[in-house]
Order: structure tokens, then sequence, then C-alpha cells
């Protein structure tokens, strides 16, 4: 296939065309699972395309969506790019004004909106979008009390122009593999977001690496999508998946996901770290607390399983002893716990931020293909991923085709058709981002290998991203809860976490006179900061500071602190920044006991 031949609508067009009445689409309904042929898919793709066409949307013209993942997100989204518009994803768990921001700075001009909690807020803040023309209701459950700029899904595509059919037909043959697609929004340090500029070309691009890269998947493959499409790992991946015309099944509540194994016994699923840290986790539970020959069973089959694996992967010979032992180890503990992913997991890529080594050579070693990947919205998600022969400690090798270089600071350096066109209205920061000769700085500093193997070894970037795949700017949240009297210095702890947690110095001036008016009693201020009434008194207003925060922003635990940062110790700088490695060595007990069930010394929020 030529490079044309990858332009993601030619691909899902095709799909169409050749599968038909086979199921491109499943999703769950009042506890039924059903289905969308592929046939059904185009033919609601293209209604919806008329529809935007009589609404007079225009090549490259905005469309957002704010919404959970469902059918219609993808319909909205195909729908929307083959009319050579570009589509927009704000986070389902947005604020009104985060997506505000968004829908004004891409100059969104129709907002689809996936329930009511995502309606009412795009209501609340219409009056500040001048460019927003429509509110589309996704869902007939969706009150809209009859808002002027409102209108439901079925609605919206009843009345079609005359002209739209022979417009759609032209926008299809005009198509190029240099039109947006999308614009996706990241968070900068400073809180403020990027819009990313991808083009046909950069996905293109990924279609072809992952069919040089993956094993073989195709319309007998079943993926099962519950990250969200906001974020360019899962989007990207569905886009491969119908590319490839394999069935997507479609999650909304997150909470579903065990049933939704179970039930549809996928063979392809993307996931972040903390999903498997959860199950890691819950397995080792269930063990330790088994007898005594139960974990002895469990403790042979794992180490059978490692060496089996560690053999296969180096494409080593396996005894016909380690043969007969593994398949008794997999009759009676391995194969059971890849029941839990449904059985039949063939391959399971990770991704939106590191996976410890240990966690994915667990889950090799019981059979589970999982894949590593690392990438960036910059980078239309991979650069490089685990192959066959992978290091666990790495973040895989290279993507074909894709240049990967170390430059100053070991700075990892990006360059190749995967790269952005830009961040969208910021051309000094678009300049920013690159090097001279053209390579995409990642703010990762990392190293390469004699066998080809990309490691990360530190953070430049002060982004920081949580074990669940959120990008967190930590200066954004310090600045909310730092304004407060009572807070003389905070340092968010977020990457590789399941959630943002804090150290706070307090500013003790204003903590000894309140103490003294609640006639607080105290031997020193380690004795104060472990109070209950100043820890209760800290909680309610950072709750309270916290309003305007995204949910996955939000600091969920908290240490105080009997002590400020220093130069002396090298834990700020002269100019007063947080020297964050420094502080996370340091402070490595407080923060480990922040994310342990039961502890004095930090406290829930």
């Amino acid at each position: 296939m030529n490079n044309n031949d990858f332009h993601l609508i030619n691909r899902i067009r095709f799909q169409s065309e050749t599968l038909k009445n086979n199921t491109a689409l499943r999703y769950l309904k009042n506890d039924q699972w059903l289905d969308i042929s592929w046939s059904s898919f185009q033919e609601q793709i293209d209604e919806l395309s008329q529809a935007l066409l009589t609404n007079g949307i225009n090549i490259q013209d905005k469309i957002g969506i704010f919404a959970n993942n469902m059918p219609r997100w993808t319909i909205t989204d195909i729908a929307t790019l083959q009319i050579r518009a570009i589509t927009v994803p704000i986070y389902a768990t947005n604020t009104a004004q985060q997506a505000a921001y968004i829908i004004n700075d891409a100059d969104v001009k129709i907002l689809f909106v996936g329930d009511q909690e995502q309606y009412n807020q795009a209501i609340s803040i219409i009056e500040q979008c001048p460019m927003l023309e429509k509110i589309v209701a996704m869902k007939e459950s969706i009150i809209t009390n009859g808002h002027s700029k409102s209108i439901h899904w079925a609605e919206f595509i009843k009345n079609l122009s005359n002209e739209s059919k022979n417009e759609l037909k032209s926008r299809l043959e005009n198509k190029k593999l240099d039109d947006l697609f999308t614009l996706i929004y990241t968070s900068g340090t400073t809180g403020e977001p990027k819009g990313v500029m991808l083009d046909y070309s950069n996905l293109a691009h990924q279609l072809k690496a992952h069919d040089q890269s993956l094993q073989h998947i195709d319309h007998n493959d079943v993926s099962l999508s519950f990250l969200p499409f906001s974020h360019i790992y899962e989007r990207a991946w569905l886009a491969y998946v119908l590319h490839r015309g394999a069935v997507n099944c479609y999650i909304e509540n997150t909470e579903q996901v065990r049933t939704a194994l179970s039930e549809l016994k996928p063979t392809l699923m993307c996931a972040v770290p903390r999903f498997y840290e959860k199950i890691y986790s819950a397995i080792h539970d269930k063990v330790q607390k088994a007898p005594t020959i139960r974990r002895m069973i469990f403790n042979w089959a794992m180490n059978i399983g490692h060496k089996h694996f560690h053999l296969k992967s180096n494409r080593q010979n396996i005894s016909l002893l380690l043969g007969i032992q593994y398949r008794l180890a997999d009759k009676l503990v391995l194969s059971k716990l890849r029941h839990l992913l449904g059985g039949r997991i063939r391959m399971m890529p990770c991704g939106g931020a590191k996976l410890e080594p240990s966690i994915g050579l667990f889950f090799h070693s019981i059979g589970i293909n999982i894949i590593l990947g690392y990438g960036m919205t910059e980078t239309t998600a991979t650069i490089s991923c685990w192959r066959d022969h992978f290091n666990p400690n790495s973040i895989g090798e290279v993507m074909p085709n894709t240049e990967v270089k170390i430059g100053e600071n070991d700075e990892i350096l990006v360059r190749g058709d995967l790269v952005m066109r830009g961040y969208y209205k910021k051309p000094e920061e678009t300049a920013q981002a690159f090097t001279e000769d053209g390579f995409l700085k990642t703010g990762d500093a990392g190293m390469i290998d004699e066998e080809g193997n990309l490691y990360i070894t530190d953070r430049i970037k002060e982004l920081m991203k949580t074990s669940t795949g959120k990008y967190i700017a930590p200066q954004h949240i310090e600045g909310k809860i730092g304004k407060d009297k009572f807070v003389e210095q905070i340092a968010i702890v977020a990457d590789a976490k399941k959630y943002v947690s804090a150290l706070i110095v307090p500013c003790f001036d204003s903590l000894e006179e309140y103490a003294k008016q609640l006639n607080i009693k105290y031997q020193d201020r380690m004795e104060l900061v472990k109070n209950s009434e100043i820890i209760q008194m800290f909680e309610k207003r950072i709750n309270e500071l916290q309003n305007e925060l995204a949910h996955f922003e939000k600091v969920k635990k908290f240490t105080l602190l009997p002590k400020a940062f220093t130069t002396t110790m090298n834990e700020i700088t002269p100019t007063l920044k947080l020297r964050r490695k420094v502080i996370l060595e340091r402070y490595k007990a407080q923060i480990e006991a922040m994310y342990k069930k039961d502890n004095e010394h930090s406290k829930d929020v």
C-alpha cells in the first residue's frame, strides 16, 4: 500500500466495504452487548457527515467532543474527519472553565456532549464561547431545557440539505494527508493547555509502523476500550483497530472492566500501569493470605513461568523437563491468572506512564503479552515499544522509520513523520519544542543501549504524569493551594503515582497564632503539624482551594512538614524554585506513607 492508502478515512471505508455485515463496534446497553456492523457504522458516519455539512462546517473547521467513550464518540470523530474538519477532544472530567478554554482557543463551532454532566457544563459557559454555534446532545436522555443552541442527535441528523451528499463526495475525493485530523490539548507546566496539531501523515506513519512491529491483527480480534479517547493513546489505538478491521468494544464506566473482560473475552486491550499494578497487588495479597502449600505452588509456578519466558524471549532452547514443568505450572496456576483477563488476551499495549519492570515481568511470566510503549501526544503516541526480545527495564525499541537520538542534557530527541505539525496558535512554543535540525525535544532524559533498547533515566520537563496516564502541571496546583495564608511552601507529588499528593510546609507565624486562639498545646512544631485539629483545618482549606481543579488534578492526601525547604539543603534554588528530585528522595518515607491506607502523618482530602 502507498501512503495515501494509509489515510485513516480510506482504511475505514475499505473495511466497511469489505467486511460489511461483520461487527465493527460493540457496546453495552441495559446490561446487554449490542453490535454495530461495518455497513451500519459507515451509514451512521455518512449521515452525520452530511448533517455537519448541512450546518455549514467548512474544511478544517473544528468540532468538539466532550464525552465519555461510546460508539457515537467514534462516529462523531470519523464523520468530522470525512468532511476534512478537525476533531477537538475534551476530557469528560474537565471543568467548565477548562472546556471553555479549549473551545475558545480551538474555535470550536459545534460541540457534541455525552451525558447530562457535560451538557450542563457546556451550557454554563456557552456565553463565554462566541464561536460556539451549537451543542449536540449525544443521548436522548439528556435534558436540554429547550436551550436555543442545543439539539438532540436525532434532530440534528434529521433534515439534511440536498447538496450535502454531493459535498461529502467532493470532500472525500479531495482529502489530503497534510490535512489536520485533530487538535489535542495537553497541559503545559503553567497549566495553560497547548493544542497539538496532528495530520493524517502522522497517523499513517503510525499505522504502518504498528503493522511492522506488532503481531497480526484482523477481523477475528476483539479489542476492549476503557481509556478515554480524549487522550492520543487510546484514540490512536482505536484508529489502528479500525485500520485492521477488528471489533472495538466500548465501556463508559471503568468499573465495568472486570465484568466486560469475563463476558467479552477480548484478545486485545490497552491499559495504563495502574491497571496492572492493581491486578498484581490483588493477586499477591490473596496469595499471602493463602495456606502455605498454595503459596508454595504459586511461587514454584511463577518461577517456572519466569524461566520459560526468559528462554523464549531470548530465542533459547527450552529443555524437555522445563517444558513438562511449564505445562503443569500453566494448568495449576498460570492459566487461572490469565482467566482474570478473560483468558483470550493475545496482546495488551501498556502506555501513559512507566511500568515497574517487576510487574511487566510478572505478566509476561504468566503468559500475558504486555507491550510497554513510550510516546507523547506530540508524536501521535508511540516512539518505542517492547518487541519479541526486550529488557523489562527499558521502554523498548524505537519504532520503524523513526529517528531517535540523545541530545544535550541526555534529552531524548525524536524526528520523523510521527511528529506533530506544531502547537496551534503558539509559534514561539512550537519553535522552542524543536532543535535546529528538526528533532522534537521530549523533555525526558535517556539512553540507548547496544541492543537498541531505549531507557528513560530522568525527567527534564516539569510536567508530571500519574500512573493512570493523566498529565499534571504541578506548578498550576501549587499556585492554587500555595496562595493560602497558612501555606508557606508546597511540593506536588504525582509522577507515576495513582493520585496527586502534596508535601506542605505551613506558614508557622499564621499557624502558631491560630493554635493560640484555639488553645492548642504543643511541645514543638512536629507535634503541632500532627495535631488532628490542625490537619482538619488544612483539609477544609485545601478542599476549598481546589474547587476549580479537575478531579484528577486534586490533591488527595497531604503531609505537613515541621521545617521549610532550604537552599542550604539543596531543596530549592536561589530563585526559590523547587528541586523536585532532591525533595522526592529526602522525603521518600513521608511520600510512601501517603500511598498506604493507614498512617498518622498524612491526611486524605
